[in-house]
């Protein structure tokens, strides 16, 4: 059987022969923190003395809470700020989209490339042939400092649909059929 295209991404970005179940490096084009989980990024970073391995693969997206209404947001957003001045690291800030979707429109990730961001929908990549994977904070924090972090290559599973939907059937009524037979907890 050939490779699956996180195989060929993740062979792409380690230099290491990507087989299923095996744990290799990655190095990461892109690493992204939000407004939410930003704070705590720098947290993790400042508490263990730790830079910033390549500001121009770096970002912070302001996409959480766009009014800044909560007091608890501004606070972030405020760390963030400050981080992002000192490090001279690029902000796309709260008039400029969703983060995962900026990544897409702005190039930050491109066909087999590879993302990560504190955003737990950063999946959304694999619809332009990327890697984007959602995170934790530490783990964002090493990946900003060391530019790479580690994954098990994942198996692939292939679903087979017999039949048609009805007329009224939509990809979501499809989608959760498919969650009813394998379960929430099966494939996901």
């Amino acid at each position: 059987m050939g490779k699956t295209i996180i195989q060929k991404i993740f062979e792409k970005h380690s230099n290491q022969e990507a087989i299923v179940g095996n744990i290799i490096d990655i190095d990461i084009d892109a690493r992204v923190a939000r407004d939410f989980g930003g704070a705590n990024v720098v947290k993790n970073l400042e508490e263990n003395n730790l830079g910033v391995d390549d500001v121009s693969k770096t970002f912070f997206t302001f996409d959480t809470n766009p009014g800044g209404c909560s007091q608890k947001y501004a606070a972030n957003q405020h760390i963030c700020r400050l981080f992002a001045r000192k490090h001279d690291i690029k902000i796309y800030d709260v008039d400029q989209g969703i983060g995962t979707h900026i990544a897409i429109e702005d190039g930050l990730v491109r066909p087999g490339g590879t993302l990560i961001s504190t955003d737990s929908h950063a999946n959304i990549l694999g619809a332009v042939g990327a890697f984007g994977q959602g995170m934790g904070d530490k783990d964002i924090a090493h990946a900003w400092a060391h530019g790479k972090i580690w994954f098990k290559v994942p198996p692939t599973v292939k679903i087979v649909l017999n039949g048609m939907p009805s007329e009224s059937a939509s990809a979501k009524d499809v989608v959760l059929a498919m969650l009813e037979n394998l379960g929430a907890n099966g494939l996901l």
